[in-house]
């Protein structure tokens, strides 16, 4: 299956069988990505951060790592990661009233607005915006604080994650461009994705 776009700014869903790969491609370097699966027969499963912290007990998967569903089911394992191994389990998807926070009065692309976009593209609506497995994603934990920092995913560099079920597997190209978590010129860009067999 050829790459498919993660647009800058936006998502990106598309449904993957049990036993399929994902192929997640930093195109540019330290964009962060969004990700969340859903049980494709019933989508109030879902992959949740949760009940993974639960049963790794640790805050950043890797490579054999499975992550579960809010069943405490296998629903993706990481099967490959040349990026530099750092990801976030720990923060919430961005949405309009973290915008409002950060001072914006009018609408501001978001990742929670964008997986309800992706998802409709399959003619389908999220049970709810479950916390995303934020691939990419550099947020480290200093004793009791956590901070932003950039991404330090190379260009190019990509995650792959095997289906465990039949899902639905859906991404945002985080369009935070605040904070410096998609690189120091906050400029968030496109990613790709790719299903392989």
């Amino acid at each position: 299956m050829p790459q498919i776009t993660i647009p800058a700014r936006k998502g990106k869903a598309a449904f993957v069988k049990a036993g399929q790969r994902v192929k997640v491609i930093n195109t540019h370097g330290q964009q962060v990505v969004d990700t969340w699966a859903f049980n494709r027969a019933e989508l109030t499963e879902f992959m949740s951060m949760e009940h993974t912290r639960s049963h790794l007990l640790k805050v950043i998967p890797a490579v054999g790592d499975q992550m579960l569903s809010n069943r405490r089911r296998p629903i993706l394992t990481f099967t490959e990661d040349d990026s530099g191994g750092i990801h976030d389990m720990l923060l919430a998807a961005c949405d309009r009233h973290r915008y409002r926070l950060l001072g914006f009065t009018e609408h501001h692309d978001n990742c929670t607005d964008n997986l309800a976009d992706a998802l409709r593209e399959l003619g389908l609506a999220p049970p709810e915006t479950p916390s995303p497995l934020n691939l990419f994603m550099n947020i480290p934990v200093r004793g009791n604080q956590l901070a932003f920092e950039p991404a330090v995913a190379k260009p190019g560099s990509h995650v792959t994650l095997r289906a465990e079920m039949d899902l639905v597997i859906a991404f945002s190209a985080c369009p935070q461009d605040v904070i410096p978590i998609n690189g120091l010129a906050c400029k968030p860009v496109e990613a790709h994705f790719e299903i392989l067999d």
